[in-house]
């Protein structure tokens, strides 16, 4: 016991002295200034505990820090950091929340896709035709509030007729004609033959003229009734139709 308070006594002294020494050196120097004495020496862990010597780190307001004690995250980031020591460790910026008041636009809804033009949204007006002869042009417009399209070529029947006339192939357009509101699409019927070579030859008032769907398998929706002449029109077996096209004049060349 004796030998341990004696050790104790010896380091406290060593220690007082070093202090002393280093003070007496710093007051040296003539007048000119405090020199630096280098690095002062940390004395080890046993040292200071065969000392009496609390190694333990101190919190800054001056008392022990308790054993376990943690840091708390940080309520922001969860991270015991705030959001731009977040960022500046990780080279990213700190995500920002929208600015209030900020809407967010709605897309705008898809264009409406197009429907099949029939008598119930299109207008149909049939003329005779001088040039070319025994010709018939049918014009339909599309009377209603979306794009229609006109399939294939037109099923006309004349009076009391329960066949409908063929149509010329080489009139197929490139594509389907599609009318916006408003326009309007035509096709031809050839009546008669010019050389007057056809046969079983009638005089016709009414018409009627039916719509054709997209897959081809016969008429869709209402048919149209367009008024022809006081005098009838003159039809005999060799009538035929063109399919349906954008332009007029690409329905009478034939």
């Amino acid at each position: 016991m004796s030998s341990t308070r004696t050790s104790r006594t010896r380091l406290l002294a060593a220690a007082a002295t070093v202090v002393v020494a280093g003070l007496s050196l710093t007051a040296c120097g003539g007048g000119t200034g405090v020199h630096d004495e280098g690095a002062a020496k940390v004395s080890s862990g046993s040292e200071l505990a065969a000392a009496g010597i609390s190694a333990r780190p101190t919190s800054d307001a001056g008392s022990e820090s308790e054993p376990g004690a943690r840091t708390e995250p940080d309520a922001k980031t969860g991270a015991g950091s705030s959001a731009v020591e977040t960022a500046s460790l990780t080279g990213r910026p700190a995500a920002k929340a929208p600015a209030k008041g900020t809407a967010t636009k709605a897309k705008a809804p898809a264009a409406a896709k197009s429907v099949t033009c029939e008598g119930s949204t299109t207008k149909t007006v049939a003329a005779p035709l001088s040039r070319p002869l025994n010709h018939l042009l049918l014009t339909v417009t599309n009377t209603g509030s979306k794009n229609c399209d006109l399939y294939y070529y037109p099923a006309v029947q004349f009076g009391q007729s329960q066949s409908v006339p063929p149509a010329i192939e080489d009139s197929m357009p490139q594509a389907v004609v599609t009318l916006a509101p408003g326009e309007s699409g035509y096709a031809a019927v050839i009546l008669s033959a010019a050389d007057g070579s056809g046969k079983h030859g009638y005089t016709s008032k009414s018409l009627d003229v039916y719509f054709m769907g997209r897959d081809n398998a016969g008429s869709v929706g209402k048919g149209a009734h367009p008024a022809l002449p006081a005098k009838g029109v003159y039809v005999d077996d060799s009538v035929k139709v063109t399919y349906w096209q954008q332009k007029m004049e690409d329905a009478i060349n034939w």
